[in-house]
Parts: C-alpha cells; sequence; structure tokens
C-alpha cells in the first residue's frame, strides 16, 4: 500500500509535466500556427520608427532672394511608458549611485559598462518596483530640466498631464537639442524622444505678410502662397526603422530600415526684394504722416503682369504671429472701395477707342453743377468748356458723366469689366475680391460709376487697370510665380506670362498715356497729381479721392483717397496703386493728390533709381523739389 507521500508526488509531477506540456503547446502554437500574426507583434514590440520630416521648398523673389526658409529644429517628447519601465530606471538610479565612487571614476568605459550592468541588476532585486521608479524621477527630474531650462516644478507639472507621450520642449535648435541628448545620455536617462523637424522662417517676418503667408505647426499652409502653393511646397515625409532591446533600447548598429524624405519644391516669385522693402517704407511713412491704419500699395510690370511690389496694412508678423485677428485680411487684393476719379480712365479710353472723341473734344461742365434726372452731378469748382484730356487733368465729375453718356451705358459696362472690373483677376491667392457697381440702369447710378461711387473695386484691380494702359491696351493676367524649382535648380513647373485681352487700341492707350501725363506734370494749371511728378521722367496717372460710406451714409470728412500711375510714360517700366484709407490731416486739405500721390513718387524716384531707369527728360532744378 502507497503511502500518501507517495500520491502528493505524483500529484506534484502531474501537475510540472502539465505546466510544461501546456507551454510547449503555447510556444508551438505561436511559432507555427499563429505565426502570421505574432511574428509582426514581436517584431513592433522591438523595433522604432522614426518620422524623418521632408523639408519645405525655399520661396525667393525674382532674383533669387530667399523669404521663407527654413530652420531644423527638435521637439523633446517624454515617453511615460518608457519613464516608467524598472529596466530603465534600474539603470539610471545605479548610475546615480555609481557616479561618485573613486571605483567609477577610475574605470575604463568597459569596466564601466560591466560596473553598471551588475549595480542595475543589484538594484532591481533590492528596491521595491514603487520606490526604484520614484529614485528614479529623483535622479532624471533636475537634470532633464536643468538641461532644457525649465525648472524642476514646472517639468514635473508637463509630466503630470494624462497622456503617455508629452512634449516638453519644441522648435529647439539641432544644437541645443544635440547638447540636451548627450546630457541626458551622459547621465543614464533615458525615457525621451528626439523628433527632428522644420520650422518655417521669414527671412523678413514684415515683408509681403499677406502674399507670403505661413503655415501651422503642422506645416500646412494657412494663408498666402503658403496656401495656394501647399502642395508642391511641403515635401514627403521618410521614415527610419531601429530595433531595440528587451529594455527598450535602439540598438545602434544594423538591423534599421531607411526611407529617405522628399524635400518640398522652391517658388520663385515675381516680387523683388528691393522694391517690395520700398513699397513697404513708403507705405508705412505714409499712414504714420496721416494718422491712418489701413492702406496698399501694388506695383506691376505692365508687359508681363508681373507684381513686383504688393502690401497691405495692417498686417502681422510672419514669424511672430501677433495681432493676426486685426491684421489677416490683405487689402490690395480683398478690399474694396470706392475708387472715386482713378476710375474716370474708363469712360475717357471708351470714348476715345470708339471714335467718339479727341483728346481735344471740348465739353461744357455747367460751371460746377448739372442737374440729370431724378438728381444732380457736381464738382468741386466750377468748369466751363474744358477737353477729355482736361477732364482727367482738372478732375472733372461732370465730364466724365457727359463722356460716358457719349459712350451709353451698355458700352460703358463693357469697357469696364473687359478692364478686369466686377471679376477676380485670377491673381494666385486665397479670397480675392471681385468688387460689384449699382445697377447702371438706373440713371442716378451711372452718373456716380462713371466718376467712381457706386462702384467697388479692390486695389490690385485698379493696378490692373493702369498697366493695361502702359501696356498699349493689352490686360494681363497679375502673375506672382514666376517658376516652381527642383533642390539643384532644374524648372520643374514654370508659369508664363497670360495675356487676358486686348482692352482698347494701341492708338487709344498711347492718347491715354498722354492725356494722364497732364494729370501729373508740374507745369500744368489746376492739374490734381502735380505732387506724383518725379524729376527726369514723364509720369502718366490720376488721382482719386472718394468719400467713405458707412451706416447708410457718405461722411463729410471722411475720405479713401488714391493715385494710380505708371512711368516713364511712353515705354512704363512699371504701374503702381497707392491707397489710403481715412488718412487725417490738421495742415492740408486730404485728396488723392496731397495724400497718395507724394506716397507714389516717392516709391517711383526709388524704384526708377534701382532699375537703372534711363530719365526720359532734362531734370530742371525748379522742378527737382517736391514735397517731402
Amino acid at each position: 500500500m502507497k503511502s500518501p507521500i507517495h500520491y502528493r508526488g505524483l500529484l506534484i509531477c502531474l501537475i510540472i509535466v502539465s505546466g510544461f506540456s501546456g507551454l510547449s503547446a503555447r510556444l508551438i502554437y505561436l511559432q507555427w500556427i499563429d505565426r502570421d500574426t505574432s511574428a509582426p507583434k514581436a517584431a513592433r514590440n522591438r523595433t522604432a520608427k522614426t518620422v524623418l520630416p521632408g523639408k519645405f521648398g525655399y520661396i525667393v523673389d525674382r532674383n533669387g532672394r530667399i523669404m521663407a526658409r527654413n530652420l531644423p529644429v527638435t521637439k523633446i517628447t517624454a515617453d511615460k511608458i518608457h519613464l516608467r519601465d524598472p529596466g530603465v530606471a534600474a539603470r539610471g538610479v545605479a548610475f546615480a549611485e555609481l557616479v561618485d565612487q573613486k571605483e567609477w571614476v577610475e574605470a575604463t568605459g568597459k569596466e564601466r559598462r560591466r560596473l553598471l550592468k551588475r549595480r542595475a541588476h543589484q538594484v532591481r532585486e533590492e528596491l521595491p518596483e514603487g520606490e526604484l521608479l520614484d529614485r528614479y524621477v529623483d535622479h532624471f527630474i533636475p537634470i532633464t530640466a536643468r538641461a532644457i531650462g525649465v525648472s524642476p516644478q514646472e517639468l514635473k507639472k508637463k509630466l503630470g498631464a494624462k497622456l503617455e507621450y508629452v512634449t516638453i520642449a519644441r522648435n529647439l535648435r539641432e544644437d541645443e537639442a544635440d547638447e540636451i541628448e548627450e546630457t541626458l545620455r551622459g547621465n543614464c536617462i533615458h525615457g525621451f524622444r528626439f523628433e527632428k523637424a522644420v520650422k518655417r522662417w521669414y527671412s523678413d517676418g514684415n515683408m509681403a505678410t499677406h502674399t507670403i503667408g505661413y503655415v501651422n505647426h503642422e506645416g500646412v499652409g494657412q494663408s498666402g502662397l503658403e496656401r495656394e502653393l501647399g502642395a508642391h511646397l511641403k515635401g514627403q515625409d521618410g521614415y527610419q526603422i531601429t530595433r531595440k532591446d528587451q529594455s527598450g533600447l535602439v540598438l545602434l548598429p544594423g538591423g534599421g530600415i531607411l526611407k529617405p524624405p522628399r524635400s518640398g519644391f522652391d517658388a520663385k516669385l515675381t516680387l523683388d526684394v528691393h522694391i517690395q522693402s520700398f513699397v513697404e517704407e513708403e507705405l508705412n511713412r505714409g499712414l504714420d504722416e496721416f494718422d491712418s491704419k489701413c492702406g496698399a500699395v501694388v506695383m506691376i510690370e505692365p508687359g508681363t503682369g508681373d507684381v513686383l511690389a504688393i502690401a497691405s496694412r495692417p498686417h502681422f508678423n510672419l514669424n511672430l504671429r501677433n495681432n493676426m485677428s486685426e491684421s489677416a485680411m490683405h487689402y490690395a487684393v480683398q478690399g474694396v472701395y470706392e475708387p472715386g476719379s482713378t476710375l474716370k480712365v474708363i469712360s475717357a479710353a471708351a470714348a476715345l477707342d470708339l471714335g467718339l472723341m479727341s483728346p481735344q473734344t471740348p465739353m461744357f461742365c455747367h460751371n460746377g453743377y448739372m442737374r440729370i434726372p431724378g438728381g444732380y452731378v457736381k464738382d468741386y469748382k466750377g468748369f466751363q468748356n474744358i477737353t477729355l484730356e482736361e477732364v482727367l487733368a482738372k478732375s472733372s465729375n461732370i465730364g466724365a458723366y457727359k463722356i460716358g453718356m457719349r459712350v451709353g451705358t451698355s458700352r460703358y459696362m463693357d469697357y469696364l469689366r473687359r478692364f478686369g472690373f466686377t471679376k477676380p483677376t485670377g491673381i494666385l491667392l486665397p479670397g480675392e475680391e471681385r468688387g460689384w457697381t449699382a445697377d447702371p440702369e438706373n440713371g442716378i447710378n451711372f452718373s456716380r460709376i462713371t466718376y467712381g461711387y457706386g462702384v467697388v473695386v479692390t486695389p490690385l484691380q485698379i493696378a490692373c487697370a493702369y498697366a493695361t494702359i502702359a501696356n498699349e491696351g493689352v490686360r494681363m493676367k497679375p502673375r506672382l510665380v514666376k517658376a516652381l524649382l527642383a533642390n539643384d535648380g532644374t524648372i520643374v513647373r514654370e508659369f508664363p506670362p497670360e495675356r487676358v485681352e486686348r482692352v482698347v487700341s494701341v492708338s487709344t492707350a498711347r492718347k491715354m498715356c498722354r492725356a494722364l501725363e497732364t494729370v501729373v506734370d508740374p507745369l500744368g494749371k489746376g492739374n490734381t497729381g502735380k505732387l506724383a511728378s518725379v524729376p527726369g521722367y514723364l509720369v502718366g496717372g490720376k488721382t482719386g479721392t472718394a468719400r467713405i460710406y458707412k451706416d447708410g451714409a457718405y461722411l463729410s470728412d471722411r475720405y479713401a483717397v488714391s493715385f494710380a500711375g505708371f512711368m516713364p510714360r511712353d515705354d512704363p517700366a512699371f504701374a503702381c496703386v497707392v491707397v489710403i484709407h481715412d488718412p487725417r490731416s490738421d495742415e492740408i486739405k486730404i485728396g488723392g493728390g496731397s495724400v497718395a500721390a507724394p506716397i507714389f513718387q516717392r516709391i517711383a524716384a526709388r524704384t526708377a533709381a534701382y532699375l537703372n531707369i534711363a530719365p526720359t527728360e532734362a531734370v530742371e532744378e525748379t522742378l527737382a523739389s517736391t514735397r517731402n
């Protein structure tokens, strides 16, 4: 008869055999039956995938000067799963104990690794897991906080977030990040990821703000060309897969997979940084002088439609992005206003093009007050018999209306649209306004439209209209981007100049250029644009002054003023419009000729000098001084 001891021994043996049999069955299942599922899981647990961001392409001006570029930066993320790993913690605690001991100080690198491994094993056996992790926290918090430049309390607060991965620092320079990473590694601190990225940086954050635009933290374009060209500028991310050991630490040699990132294309613009700086500076000067917050300048090369400079106010700094809520609108493209007398070129050009009048055709202007069915048209002073040229030079509302009546409502509106009004120009920028007019079939409305009321336009549309006259009557689509380039400078895609249509004949355009020159002639009598004259050059242009419409009525002492022009008159290198909203002054009478024309003059003079435009006229000493 067998004793109870034998039965207990047999039972224990059966339990052990059953356990090993179950374990063997599980191993066979994982290795053979479920290998397609378990193998990838194991691989994922032993590998790390790091995204290698594709770099954004640069944005450069027409001469290759950088306007937007990339700065390599690093984001540090705390991996709280890794930080709570007992194996990682044991190494950190063991290092903290050994680092000041004589044996450690005098040891070689190989001996230190052996000491660290032995002590880490002992620490794991000696300390409960909770105490081990607490001691690791006490080790890495002060060292990490000091390395990244925050207080230990602030770092603890960040790590206290209910997330497994917490960002503790971002936008660090590469050298800063490398120094921090070396410090942590040297103190046996693991559990922090160093993620490489690029930050968009704008060479001059205040230049062409609305046109260049900006990207968000994810690299997605939010405005301007950054938004419109985002798919071309943004590169394609790559990745690197590395192997890890059982504790999750990266194994440096071998076993990885690398897919290199692809950089985005560079965008070469039509803007010229130097001309853009002239425009920005003179616009700021004019706004400051006349206590205004809002305005725009657009400069276009007539023959190509190239936008040489474009600026809007208010604006914001692209790198700092402050005051964006009040400054987001691109006034040159999205701001609509009643242009006033700058629109008088439409009726004049239409009448000349249709052969209804010549520049010297006279008309009676009713001494400044003309009754029309249902209302009246007034001038700022009384004119009697003046020519079409003088209507422009002296800016007669009655004259513009009488010319428009000769053209007729239908034909006038056709020319208005052909010059590019009431529809978008098609510029490569988001949110462009199209403008509109009041119903021209109403006689009162039509009278107002002929001299720039009852019609709203953008500064860009006015610039394009004057560039059309300067380009012998051919309207070009405004162009901002010349080409997309690969990193080696190879042209990937070109954006050639686009002709929209012939608006008026060559003969008409030339007559208009000469007529608009009389507006600016400094020796003329009663002409409104004298302060736009540039010594040494014939300049053509037109002033505009329109009351601001607000809350259902026109304000008696608040204006949107402008000057649109081009130079030299006979072979214009550029057309430019200046618009200032609600200027104020106690010293001069507010108007396009007193406010906007001098700004145009300073921009034009500086641009002519920069472009080495040969003077077309002898410079008389009496003409060399202009209003500062």
